[in-house]
């Protein structure tokens, strides 16, 4: 195996749910009965629902084992009003099985009386002939298999006015057929046509000739450095369906099943996605798996400052799990104040580092490194371009794919703008392109995990460099974040398992006050002028609001 194929393999098995990990789920068992909730959430849910809500997926073989018998269904009603879930997605198609029609008609019928949307969901695992190197993916280039496509979504499209895609609409397959229709192009070249295409013929044309009304969502996962190697365009397919859904699954970090997956990472492709697909971006999506509640929760909270209007909780039968049961129960309990957060950046404009990421950009020796250096308390701002009208930059290799990013980097040394280049960048940047004073360099180590553990003094100069023209001044040791909001809100995470203390100073700001804790009392603030001290409890929140 090389090595392009071997991190993109890594890559994607860290960033996609695995059906198989629900085999801890005894097939057709109901599920156990989870403490109850405060009574209030399902009231509360409701209220906040134009602004956030949760949702939850039902899948094809939860529909067979769990929601064929009226008291499986009365069960589910039960527990999704006692986590504040107002919609649920009921699936058609997983790993080869089709759910009854009958079945699934109950069940969406129930739901609805009951009082929550009801959408549709197809997870495109085993459509058809085993995809060669390809671990889950499916091959695209049989025909039986893409007939087998389009009959799934005619099926589905029959039965919903709105369809979710899971994280599976993408192909790594080298198999004889798709080496012969791939011809003289790059892998990632023919898979980003090949999948283009599959969307058009066998997706999204069949349903809507089925159900003119229908509503298709195209979900990425949480890959976004090796997206366009797997055959997701960010940009044309966004363009072609009606809806986009953002995987924010990160994990729990030191989970070495999934790799080191820093938790910023689900705040920081929530917002990139979000900016590239405008009002076309609905929700994020996480799940339970490689996670402990205080990781999970920092799902939820960076899903929702990353501005998601819904969250789903994958998935109903692995939530019924001992480690997902764990996980609810520490939702439940920090719902209100997520529906609090919610309407807190409902709205409000980010601001700080321009952190530009092309779509369909290589990585080079900087796989995944934005959410890397948000661990360092550096406030990035995602794009999908390359601008010099910017105050400060963070700019690692994934900028060269536009071919005026030297260009635009003489501009931004003209303007003695403040930027942080990666050391792999600042090597492949023409040699007559200096350099200045303006420019701190950061080499990324083979594991960018490494860098969470800069030396504190080479953390502080780079943030004084960086957060300077901003107005902001911020101390902390690293693993602890730093978001900036217009109309003066600034949040501040702590992912350290230990309590610390932070410094945040906005220049010509008032005295600012503490709008929001997670879990609640668990920051201390000593106000101060133009700033503040605070004490953060570990795995916490804090939003200060000031006036200016």
């Amino acid at each position: 195996m090389n090595k392009l194929r071997e991190v993109l393999l890594v890559a994607l098995m860290v960033g996609t749910c695995v059906p198989a990990a629900l085999a801890d789920v005894p097939a057709g068992a109901s599920p156990s009965r989870p403490a109850e909730a405060p009574a209030d959430l399902w009231p509360l849910a409701r209220k906040h629902a134009e602004t956030f809500r949760f949702s939850t997926l039902f899948t094809a073989q939860e529909v067979r084992d769990w929601l064929s018998k009226p008291d499986g269904i009365t069960e589910a009603i039960r527990w999704c009003r006692a986590t504040a879930v107002t919609r649920v997605f009921v699936e058609t198609f997983r790993d080869g099985y089709t759910a009854d029609r009958d079945t699934l008609v109950r069940a969406r019928d129930a739901f609805k009386e009951a009082g929550l949307l009801v959408s549709g969901c197809v997870t495109t695992t085993d459509i058809g002939r085993e995809s060669v190197r390809g671990w889950r993916f499916p091959c695209f280039s049989e025909q039986a298999g893409l007939n087998n496509l389009k009959r799934i979504f005619e099926y589905t499209a029959g039965l919903f006015d709105e369809i979710m895609i899971d994280d599976f609409l993408a192909t790594m397959c080298e198999c004889e057929d798709c080496v012969k229709a791939r011809g003289e192009k790059s892998w990632s070249q023919f898979r980003l046509e090949q999948m283009a295409d599959v969307s058009r013929r066998y997706v999204l044309e069949p349903a809507r000739r089925i159900n003119p009304r229908v509503k298709l969502i195209i979900k990425y996962p949480c890959w976004y450095d090796a997206f366009h190697q797997g055959g997701y365009d960010v940009a044309g397919q966004t363009a072609m369906f009606d809806k986009m859904w953002v995987g924010t699954e990160t994990r729990d970090p030191d989970n070495l099943e999934w790799g080191h997956k820093p938790q910023y990472e689900a705040y920081f492709i929530m917002r990139w996605l979000g900016q590239v697909g405008g009002a076309k971006c609905g929700g994020g999506w996480f799940d339970y798996l490689g996670t402990t509640p205080p990781t999970y929760l920092e799902q939820a909270r960076q899903t929702v400052l990353g501005g998601a209007r819904e969250a789903m909780l994958f998935c109903y039968g692995g939530l019924h799990t001992s480690g997902g049961q764990a996980d609810v129960e520490a939702l439940r309990k920090e719902i209100p104040g997520l529906f609090e957060l919610a309407e807190l950046v409902h709205g409000k404009k980010p601001w700080g580092i321009a952190a530009p990421k092309p779509p369909n950009s290589d990585a080079h020796g900087n796989m995944y490194v934005y959410g890397f250096i948000g661990m360092l308390g550096l406030p990035l701002v995602p794009e999908a371009r390359v601008r010099a009208d910017v105050q400060a930059a963070f700019l690692p290799v994934q900028a060269l794919k536009h071919p005026q990013t030297p260009a635009v980097i003489a501009k931004i040394m003209e303007a003695k703008t403040p930027v942080l280049l990666t050391r792999q960048l600042a090597e492949k940047l023409p040699k007559d392109l200096r350099l200045e004073g303006n420019v701190e360099v950061l080499d990324i180590p083979a594991d960018a995990w490494e860098l969470v553990n800069l030396p504190r003094e080479r953390l502080r100069a780079i943030r004084k460099h960086l957060l300077t023209p901003l107005g902001m001044e911020f101390e902390a040791p690293s693993r602890v974040a730093l978001y900036l909001f217009d109309e003066g809100l600034v949040a501040v995470e702590n992912f350290n398992d230990f309590e610390v203390e932070a410094q945040v100073t906005l220049r010509g700001a008032s005295r600012p006050e503490l709008a929001l804790a997670l879990p609640a009392g668990s920051t201390k603030v000593m106000a101060a002028e133009n700033g503040a001290t605070l004490k953060i409890q570990p795995r916490s929140l804090a939003m200060l609001r000031f006036k200016r």
